[in-house]
């Protein structure tokens, strides 16, 4: 099915195995294939970006957008939003993936009023609406843009205006009733300008606390509105504030938890993100599955040799089979969420041919990351590795440790028995690298 002509010369996107020479095959992603008992579609739920993908020029701090697209007018207008949800479903389908997520304003224009804006909103929403029937692309999560307009330029919730707190909670409102009325799965809040730039000016526990409230109104209108959808948080450690207040998922975690608000949510970890905020993707994950909060993942990449967020496309199937085996730990996995490829072509790559490309590719890293952690995971050597490593606390007074039946005093007795601590195994860091490497 298709919609319009500008992806006529593409092929449809199938998978062809690791043999095919064809650039617009899957070589790796073969939906219906069973992995630990579960569709390899079922375990990544797959989604395109509406930002990235169908709004970005490739504009950069140093000149203008690069990327002229077919169907554009040039300009933002309503009518330019309408037309443009028959591309994007076309694109999706001829990509073979089930999902996609937008913010509202990807969607739709701001109107001259408030009023307008939301009727913008719910006509393009009307739209999307008849095209996921047509085409069976579902929605796995909605959001609000409260980043890029200037009243959002000292924050949204964290924002010193009242009146702009009140248009976030129009705009949430909204976003989450649409996102309800396409069947969307999740909803994420991502905090672009929820920081600051100097504590010279700013009450930080007075704006923290404003957050807490706006999120805690979030909860009880989704409730009122039957939206039984999962809320996700994205954490991001810097840019465009110096600090912001959902720095990583370690601290996104603390706020809810001090905000009794830790039942409601969970996180969509980013990959870029977390190297923003000193770590590596799969800590980031890690924490979040010890808390058994992994919501979702924005895909993307950034460049060792730039210090900034460059939504780079995921190629590196390594890193993603160790996040595999971190993310199978959690039961259910992703669950609701999935991996949304919040990534971009990069400025030079001009043609429509390059984002089928760019999402192939991504696509078939964490494909074949997966394949890989299915391997791991049947041979259960890494695993063995880890419990025995930990096997002081299976009985004994390990086990009287975990289990919460003992204290200092017991414990100060059992070592002056005993004299000494028993020495330490290897970790074996090395070995085990090595052994990660032979999957690979």
């Amino acid at each position: 099915m298709a919609f319009t002509k500008h992806f006529a010369s593409i092929p449809q996107i199938t998978y062809e195995g690791a043999e095919s020479d064809n650039p617009f095959a899957y070589k790796y992603f073969n939906p219906d294939e069973k992995i630990l008992g579960k569709k390899m579609k079922d375990h990544m739920r797959n989604a395109v970006c509406y930002w990235h993908t169908f709004r970005g020029t490739a504009l950069d701090i140093f000149g203008p957008g690069t990327l002229v697209r077919p169907w554009e007018d040039g300009t933002n207008s309503q009518e330019m939003a309408l037309k443009r949800t028959e591309v994007v479903f076309d694109f999706i389908t001829k990509l073979g993936v089930e999902y996609y997520c937008f913010h509202d304003r990807d969607v739709a224009p701001e109107g001259a009023n408030v009023a307008e804006t939301n009727k913008n909103l719910w006509q393009v929403a009307e739209k999307l609406k008849q095209l996921q029937k047509a085409s069976g692309v579902k929605l796995l999560w909605g959001t609000a843009n409260m980043f890029s307009h200037p009243r959002f330029s000292q924050g949204a919730a964290s924002t010193p205006n009242a009146d702009v707190f009140a248009y976030c909670a129009n705009s949430v409102k909204e976003a989450i009733d649409v996102t309800k009325f396409l069947g969307g799965e999740n909803y994420v809040f991502w905090g672009g300008r929820e920081g600051y730039n100097s504590l010279l000016n700013t009450d930080m526990g007075r704006e923290q606390a404003h957050i807490a409230k706006f999120f805690q109104m979030a909860v009880d209108y989704a409730k009122k509105a039957k939206f039984d959808g999962q809320f996700l948080i994205e954490p991001k450690a810097c840019e465009p504030t110096k600090h912001q207040y959902d720095f990583d998922s370690a601290t996104v975690l603390g706020f809810l938890r001090k905000n009794g608000l830790d039942k409601h949510f969970k996180l969509n970890i980013e990959q870029n993100h977390a190297t923003l905020a000193g770590h590596d993707f799969n800590h980031e994950l890690a924490v979040c599955v010890a808390d058994n909060a992994l919501g979702s993942i924005d895909s993307n990449r950034g460049d060792v040799m730039n210090g900034w967020d460059t939504d780079q496309f995921p190629n590196d199937y390594r890193e993603c089979a160790q996040s595999w085996g971190i993310i199978l730990k959690q039961k259910g996995g992703l669950g609701t969420g999935g991996l949304n490829y919040d990534a971009k072509v990069r400025r030079d790559s001009y043609d429509i041919e390059d984002m089928f490309y760019a999402h192939i590719c991504g696509i078939d890293t964490w494909a074949r990351g997966l394949r890989i952690a299915a391997k791991i995971a049947a041979d259960g050597e890494l695993d063995k590795f880890v419990k025995a490593r930990y096997s002081s606390y299976d009985k004994g007074i390990g086990k009287e440790i975990e289990t919460g039946k003992t204290d200092f005093e017991k414990l100060q007795a059992y070592i002056l028995k005993k004299g000494e601590a028993a020495p330490l195994a290897s970790a074996r860091q090395e070995y085990l690298e090595n052994l990660f490497n032979k999957y690979c």
